[in-house]
């Protein structure tokens, strides 16, 4: 544990993810949060006055006493956690970066830039050096370090240890997302209700984008994309929290059941190495019930930052054929925000 915990803000605060960071954040033996940002219609109320809370724990007495303040990093502290929509991240999250702020982001506004980390922290943590790369970084030692979309970071888990193994080819995924992914107060019931929204805007070119930036190789020259082929399906469920997602895929070298299940089982990444205070214990947790996983029962593993794979079996088309489940709102945001923080605190970019 560290002598004094070190400030961090929250940018978005108000909205899901905000809530999010705020409930994971309250109690971090590392962080501390002690400055709220939101939109201009939030500034100078009180938390509790600003929010409409929709987690599932009580929202924190101290927290709920903090003013917002303006979305302004000249009070800011040095440590930012960004919570914001792509538009508003864009204009936001740069001016956050050249006041010399480390910017973690949930945002998808710059995850494609060719010098912004993406990053899962189990699968590519090398790929943090190239924030050294950032106009930021050279200018005011400020910098911009983003995770995936929702979705790609549960497929991206299961992936990599078969990737690092046997090399993958080709990838099919079909997802069935959770309306808590759309944010608050997010689909209309009577569109979701007793169906599913076979399109999520943006979401398929996205997941197909960062799966294969994130299995990339950081090199010389910056990150170079796996060259694997993949297509996606996103589709919208009525299900509250989880992202489930159907794959098929083939390998450059042939596996067998027992050598891919051998994979999952024995990966451990640089957070679990590092005994990181987000780390899961278990990075993928293989569940051989034939019905599993479903986000009912599975949702929250390892605090839902672990990811629960199951069904693999031989698949018709390519090689083989799996289901993964993660928590698309804890490992798939906030929560994910959180252990890239924790990484770069570990490796020595945040002080």
């Amino acid at each position: 544990m560290l002598d004094k915990k070190i400030p961090i803000g929250i940018l978005g605060a108000t909205g899901m993810v905000g809530q999010r960071f705020i409930q994971l954040l309250e109690g971090h033996p590392w962080f501390e949060i002690v400055w709220l940002a939101a939109s201009e219609r939030s500034e100078g109320k009180s938390y509790a006055e600003a929010v409409r809370w929709r987690m599932k724990t009580n929202l924190p007495e101290r927290i709920a006493k903090m003013q917002v303040s303006p979305a302004d990093p000249k009070n800011a502290p040095k440590v930012i956690f960004a919570a914001l929509d792509s538009g508003p991240a864009k204009e936001l999250e740069p001016l956050f970066a050249n006041a010399g702020c480390a910017v973690v982001t949930n945002s998808s506004a710059f995850r494609m830039y060719p010098d912004v980390p993406l990053v899962i922290p189990e699968v590519n943590p090398d790929h943090i050096a190239i924030l050294e790369h950032q106009k930021w970084r050279k200018d005011s030692d400020g910098f911009i370090v983003t995770n995936p979309n929702c979705c790609a970071i549960g497929l991206v888990m299961a992936l990599a240890p078969l990737h690092h193994r046997f090399t993958i080819d080709k990838i099919f995924v079909s997802t069935m997302q959770a309306v808590s992914g759309a944010g608050y107060p997010g689909v209309p019931s009577i569109d979701i209700l007793g169906n599913v929204i076979p399109y999520i805007n943006g979401e398929e070119p996205k997941l197909e984008a960062e799966t294969k930036k994130l299995l990339g190789v950081h090199g010389p020259g910056g990150i170079t994309d796996a060259s694997f082929a993949i297509t996606a399906h996103c589709n919208r469920v009525a299900v509250e929290d989880g992202h489930t997602e159907c794959v098929s895929l083939s390998f450059a070298r042939k596996a067998t059941e027992s050598e891919i299940l051998d994979a999952w089982r024995q990966y451990v990444g640089v957070p679990q190495q590092l005994a990181l205070p987000s780390a899961p214990p278990k990075v993928l947790v293989y569940d051989e019930r034939p019905e599993r996983p479903q986000p009912r029962f599975d949702v929250d593993a390892g605090g839902g930052m672990t990811a629960t794979i199951g069904r693999l079996r031989p698949c018709g088309l390519l090689d083989w054929k799996f289901v993964v489940l993660s928590h698309n709102t804890i490992r798939g945001a906030a929560g994910a925000a959180i252990l890239n923080a924790e990484l770069l605190k570990a490796k020595g970019y945040i002080a």
